[in-house]
């Protein structure tokens, strides 16, 4: 049974808070902290948040599209695929976490004004096994609910290495 949606206002309200409350949990950290992951095979916040930078230039890339043109073809590139073509793992955060509020506010620019037939609006996306239909909304829900996900990992790699 697949899950059901979010509301729009629900979506824009987790895309505009992702990179405020990564900024909160983040800030005075310094860096060593920040590059230290909590435990082998753990990924430290530095990697967590490459990893939201890479889903949000693969998953908002296809909005983008979606947005912009009638019913497109999108390849899908899986965003641990992509990430090896960044160095988004090698930077400090304070500049990382800069480009991604940056490309936040661009995405959010797009769907802000949307009405709902541009939620509506499809792709067909390929290279994840048979085609898939998905829509800007479907694709939007995805990238928050993985984002919110991730708040409560940045949050716990945080307790686990500071003090108190």
């Amino acid at each position: 049974m697949p899950r059901p949606l979010m509301a729009t206002d629900q979506i824009l309200s987790v895309l505009e808070e992702t990179p405020v409350r990564l900024g909160a949990l983040t800030s005075g950290l310094p860096e060593a902290v920040l590059h230290a992951a909590p435990a082998p095979g753990e990924w430290s916040v530095v990697e967590i948040v490459a990893h939201l930078r890479s889903c949000a230039d693969m998953w908002g890339g296809a909005i983008r599209s979606m947005v912009e043109t009638t019913h497109p073809t999108i390849r899908a590139v899986n965003p641990t695929t992509w990430i090896e073509r960044t160095d988004y793992r090698q930077l400090e955060l304070a500049p990382s976490l800069s480009a991604f509020t940056t490309q936040r506010s661009e995405l959010l620019a797009v769907l802000g004004p949307l009405p709902a037939r541009g939620w509506a609006r499809k792709a067909t996306v390929l290279g994840a096994g048979k085609p898939l239909e998905l829509t800007v909304h479907s694709y939007a829900a995805r990238l928050a609910r993985h984002e919110r996900t991730h708040w409560r990992q940045v949050a716990k790699t945080v307790g686990m290495l500071t003090p108190g």
